[in-house]
């Protein structure tokens, strides 16, 4: 069952999942452009290639193999769709 989960958020686009992303962050008062710092220090993408990701509805597991992730990426808890990051297995 769990390996159903990851594929399923695997295949998942970035850009189906970011406008909630961004609705979340808005309730708590903050802006687009924090989200788009906290995304561009997790994956290391600029604003452009962020931008390019969602016109091109990357999947999930495209997106996070072509990042660079920072040191302390593992440390980042949190869901995505209900399924806890921090569980999910990382495809190499």
């Amino acid at each position: 069952m769990k390996m159903d989960t990851d594929q399923r958020i695997a295949a998942m686009s970035f850009a189906s999942v970011y406008p909630h992303y961004l609705a979340k962050v808005q309730k708590k008062g903050r802006t687009e452009q924090e989200l788009q710092q906290v995304i561009g220090w997790l994956t290391g993408y600029s604003t452009a290639e962020l931008q390019q990701h969602l016109a091109h509805h990357t999947r999930f597991t495209d997106f996070f193999s072509q990042a660079q992730l920072p040191a302390g990426a593992s440390l980042v808890t949190g869901t995505i769709c209900g399924v806890r990051i921090e569980h999910i297995e990382q495809a190499h």
